[in-house]
């Protein structure tokens, strides 16, 4: 959680088939260009030990787009159930993050 920006924030951390861990530049190797080193960005976690850097998907459009997200299925009259707010969230990151898998196990229409 971000507390100044009052969302949450993602933070990432990968391995290769043979289980060892990605550096930073092989974890932005699986962001969608138009936000590696823009909205996803390498950085240590604030709050674990260590000095290992994490990709970071930086908060400050969270929000904005968490709404956008709501406001499109109110309009189509959907309605948005604050029980799937996670999995909206998810899609959001999945936008980010083409090659992240879920195992959904309830379907949101977010776009």
């Amino acid at each position: 959680y971000d507390k100044f920006y009052q969302t949450p924030r993602v933070w990432l951390y990968g391995y290769d088939d043979s289980q060892r861990p990605l550096s930073g530049k092989e974890v932005l190797e699986d962001i969608m260009q138009d936000y590696a080193n823009k909205t996803v960005t390498i950085e240590p976690h604030p709050q674990l030990p260590g000095g290992v850097s994490y990709a970071s998907i930086h908060p400050c459009k969270h929000a904005d787009v968490m709404k956008k997200i709501v406001a499109h299925l109110t309009d189509s009259g959907k309605g948005a159930d604050p029980s799937q707010y996670l999995f909206m969230f998810l899609k959001f990151i999945q936008s980010v993050i083409p090659t992240i898998n879920y195992d959904n196990t309830i379907e949101v229409e977010a776009m």
